[in-house]
């Protein structure tokens, strides 16, 4: 289990595949908003002057000496809704990056969103 008192210590960590690849740098992490868990970690990706932040689920991921290995295929991270490195995930996005993976998206009874960066 991922314990959120650790999560300060992995920004600037390589984001990794299950198979090893690497896909980017760890730059933030989502937590759900109704567990206050760890649930989703932006990924810096592209060329040096075009950089752009993708979600990644945070399921199953293991951490290692300088790498949070992630459960999804680096095609599959690369292709999800992205954000500029000096963007916020607009609410009305949240939505897209979850049927992205396969995932249901249950924001709060009030409307609430299901994710806040950490």
């Amino acid at each position: 289990m991922i314990h959120v008192g650790d999560i300060r210590e992995w920004r600037g960590y390589d984001v990794i595949d299950r198979d090893g690849h690497k896909i980017g740098m760890l730059e933030a992490i989502y937590v759900d908003t109704s567990t206050d868990e760890p649930a989703m970690a932006t990924v810096q990706t592209g060329l040096p002057t075009r950089h752009r932040l993708v979600f990644v689920p945070l399921d199953d991921a293991t951490i290692g000496p300088g790498y949070v290995k992630v459960a999804h295929d680096k095609a599959l991270v690369k292709a999800c809704p992205s954000i500029g490195t000096d963007d916020v995930l607009p609410a009305e996005e949240e939505e897209a990056i979850f049927k992205h993976y396969g995932l249901t998206y249950q924001p709060g009874t009030g409307g609430e969103r299901q994710l806040a960066r950490r």
